[in-house]
């Protein structure tokens, strides 16, 4: 698999912090949370570092291959208070920096690989096997921008709610966000470049 890391043709948003005003849900967006060339360092890191492999999900009757990538670290002991020395330094460093700005302990990571326009995931709510209901999802970005969407899963009456998000941008989804809310990123027809996505959560069993 070859994939394109032009990572000058990735764009990192205007900058600053965003705090969503919406029921059920606790919501952060930082803008340029890593700089350029630390995003840029990542990217190229985890992209060519990362064992990416797919994977089978079901959906209705029949088992597909899921139209993205993944990779998935988790401490050795889940209950430990400590970090595992076993995780890549890259991944250590960036889970040091999101528990720095969020002040919670996360335990496991999800990385996803978008290669192209023609991967995506459906709307849902993030599920683990874990014990913790309302999961506090830290969210980082490298690479290419994707539109991701949130909607409430009982209101109708709320909007939805349309996130670009950036080369080196943070998205904190706290408290009940995972319990009331869905999230998807759409595919797309435009000749989009890859996009690594990492989803820091605390996993208890």
């Amino acid at each position: 698999m070859i994939l394109f890391d032009d990572t000058e043709l990735f764009s990192t948003g205007t900058g600053g912090k965003k705090i969503f005003d919406v029921p059920d849900a606790d919501l952060l967006l930082i803008d340029n949370f890593f700089s350029k060339e630390e995003s840029d360092h990542y990217y190229n890191t985890l992209l060519n570092q990362t064992q990416w492999h797919e994977y089978d999900m079901p959906m209705y009757d029949k088992v597909v291959t899921a139209p993205r990538m993944i990779s998935w670290y988790e401490d050795t002991d889940l209950n430990e208070q400590k970090p595992n020395l076993n995780w890549p330094l890259a991944l250590q460093t960036i889970r040091q920096r999101v528990e720095m700005e969020t002040a919670i302990q996360f335990n496991a990571v999800l990385l996803n690989l978008y290669r192209n326009g023609n991967d995506g995931v459906a709307w849902h709510s993030d599920k683990t096997a874990s014990s913790n209901k309302n999961m506090d999802i830290a969210s980082v970005t490298f690479g290419e921008t994707r539109m991701f969407r949130l909607r409430h899963k009982l209101r109708k009456d709320i909007p939805q709610i349309e996130i670009p998000l950036h080369h080196g941008t943070f998205l904190l989804m706290a408290g009940t966000t995972n319990t009331f809310w869905q999230h998807q990123v759409t595919k797309t027809t435009r000749d989009v470049l890859p996009r690594i996505n990492l989803t820091f959560r605390r996993v208890m069993r």
